[in-house]
């Protein structure tokens, strides 16, 4: 007999991995809207299940919380049962032996704290207050509420112009979005309860390719009424496309020479092809908006002079300028802003970094397009300074691997410490404190010194890419209000005490997503509507599908492919390849029709009007 065996998981074993995978896909997929009492007792008995049963507040406490929440669920208990939870709970993360039993008991006691109302409600009325109405995980996780699902099938029956016109109902911007939209609609896909979520963004981009221009609808009659929107990005357009097709006459004021704020001027060309942004610009100017370029709020134009001339204001103005680090040497020859490279780049006024080492500081999705760029432009050696992780990153994890592909060098856990300056005033390189992980705070890993010394990194040209802020002087001037950088206002977009003025989009919420931007737009464009006196309707009499009844057997995801690193980092032509017709059509038919089957049909589904 052998001494030792070489072990091998047991059937039992391969069952429960199987089901743990399982559990995962199910976990990523939960949509929103789901009652937080019946998640956090379900969540509970897995818990209880995997204690180890040696202390007794875990195996003990566990068990008495899950028959609590058990109580609530069927109606059994009272009110002062949720302060005994509480205690319960608090006393299970003071004394439990290992985490099992302490991030439990927190998880419950956070759930008591932050979700009191939907308890209270389960004790008092019996009922649950989640969303009854709550559209299918897509369409509720799309900012703009875009029908994901009516748009998918279309696309599935080669009806693209179709598609187009159904996005365009709560989106203006399909070919652009198709390109770059940071796509959340797919983070909760049921798919994934299969094989993979859809590529949505995918099929987007496929329809607006092979639809490309599509007339937009006809407007209302007209109003009378006219609005006057300060600035020409993806807000401010989308929220004058809305506001014109309700019948209203609106005027853009931007003051660079062409629309599309920082589609245009911040986001480079490889990413989105500006012909095929001009192809939603069209579309929007198509309806009758009228455009006056070459005015900047503030010097040109007054929010007092566009109270007196127009019946409502939109403020939508961006985030167009840069954060600064606040370290010695900032003000030296060689210092940019990312926004300025950017935009500079987007004006066809390219910086010459030939035979250059770039160094871009930050690690978002702008200082990914600083790269990118400073490679194309002739940089020797471009190298990302982050004083995080990569995990950390906000940059998509596809354009840190784009980057990466691209020979771009990424240096984590080095913090900014001084610009090294040489005689002529101008960078000779930049020293970075070394860092190291530590505790987490927020749900974030914090970052602290090592103790090391500094260490400098040669470079010629640094680039700052650690946030955005708005130019907030002439506003506060106007009373209009601003808190840290962002102008406040109410959750309807406007303010109680500047009538028929309003602001949306990156100015009003922070620098976000393009798709953020333009669901500001539809929000603020319909409570002008409404503060004009109006109610109109925005909707699409475009008919969808009917869902198939056949089987979807698992079926591989399609990704859009890529150009070769090596030819793409040469020119600013587009990077990512659209799908084939029939990969596109193998892709829609993996839809599951959330809107049709399941609870979709009962809950809302889709968003037909708005």
């Amino acid at each position: 007999m052998s001494r030792l065996e070489i072990p091998n998981p047991g059937q039992a074993q391969l069952v429960i991995e199987g089901l743990y995978k399982d559990l995962e896909r199910r976990i990523e997929s939960s949509p929103p809207g789901l009652c937080p009492v019946d998640i956090t007792r379900a969540f509970l008995e897995l818990c209880h299940a995997q204690t180890c049963g040696k202390c007794v507040p875990c195996r003990i406490g566990l068990w008495q919380l899950k028959n609590m929440l058990t109580d609530i669920m069927n109606g059994k208990a009272e009110m002062s049962i949720l302060d005994e939870m509480e205690k319960l709970a608090t006393s299970i993360m003071d004394s439990a032996d290992c985490a099992i039993g302490y991030e439990a008991a927190e998880m419950v006691h956070k759930s008591i704290i932050g979700c009191r109302d939907d308890y209270e409600e389960h004790i008092l009325l019996g009922k649950c207050i989640c969303q009854s109405k709550q559209p299918v995980p897509c369409v509720a996780l799309c900012p703009a509420n875009v029908d994901v699902p009516g748009y998918v099938a279309l696309v599935g029956e080669g009806r693209y112009e179709d598609a187009i016109r159904l996005i365009r109902k709560d989106n203006p911007f399909p070919t652009t979005c198709g390109f770059i939209c940071e796509h959340p609609c797919e983070a909760r896909c049921r798919r994934n309860f299969v094989d993979d979520a859809i590529n949505i963004r995918g099929l987007k981009r496929f329809a607006a390719d092979y639809a490309r221009r599509v007339e937009p609808p006809k407007c209302a009659p007209s109003t009378g009424k006219r609005v006057a929107i300060v600035g020409g990005g993806p807000g401010g357009l989308s929220a004058a496309y809305y506001l014109q097709l309700m019948g209203h006459q609106v005027t853009v004021y931007e003051m660079l020479p062409k629309l599309g704020g920082m589609l245009r001027y911040g986001i480079p060309n490889y990413r989105l092809p500006k012909e095929r942004l001009e192809d939603d610009i069209w579309a929007i100017l198509k309806t009758g908006v009228e455009v006056k370029h070459g005015l900047r709020i503030g010097e040109d134009i007054t929010i007092q002079s566009l109270r007196k001339e127009y019946d409502a204001v939109l403020i939508t103005i961006g985030a167009s300028t840069d954060k600064k680090l606040g370290i010695e040497g900032e003000q030296a020859k060689g210092v940019l802003s990312a926004v300025q490279f950017l935009r500079d780049v987007g004006k066809e006024c390219n910086p010459d970094l030939t035979g250059q080492e770039v160094a871009v500081i930050g690690g978002g999705n702008v200082s990914m397009d600083a790269v990118r760029t400073a490679r194309r432009l002739g940089a020797k050696k471009v190298s990302i300074i982050y004083r995080r992780r990569v995990a950390d990153m906000t940059a998509l994890p596809a354009e840190i691997e784009g980057a990466v592909a691209e020979g771009i060098e990424v240096q984590t856990l080095m913090a900014p410490a001084k610009i090294a300056v040489d005689e002529n005033g101008a960078v000779s390189g930049l020293y970075v404190t070394p860092q190291m992980i530590s505790k987490i705070k927020d749900g974030r890993a914090s970052v602290v010194p090592t103790g090391e010394e500094d260490i400098l990194i040669p470079c010629q040209t640094i680039i700052v890419a650690i946030g955005q802020d708005i130019e907030t002087k002439h506003f506060e001037e106007a009373g209009v209000p601003v808190r840290r950088g962002k102008i406040l206002t109410e959750k309807y977009g406007g303010f109680d005490n500047i009538p028929g003025v309003f602001a949306g989009g990156d100015c009003a919420s922070g620098p976000a997503s393009v798709i953020k931007a333009i669901a500001a737009a539809k929000v603020v464009a319909a409570n002008i509507d409404e503060y004009l006196g109006y109610r109109h309707i925005i909707s699409c009499d475009v008919e969808i599908p009917p869902a198939r009844l056949d089987d979807r057997p698992p079926c591989g995801r399609v990704n859009l492919t890529e150009r070769e690193a090596g030819e793409r980092v040469c020119d600013f032509e587009g990077v990512e390849n659209c799908m084939t017709e029939a990969e596109a059509k193998q892709e829609a038919g993996r839809c599951l029709r959330c809107d049709h089957f399941g609870y979709g049909i009962l809950k809302g589904g889709r968003e037909k009007i708005w």
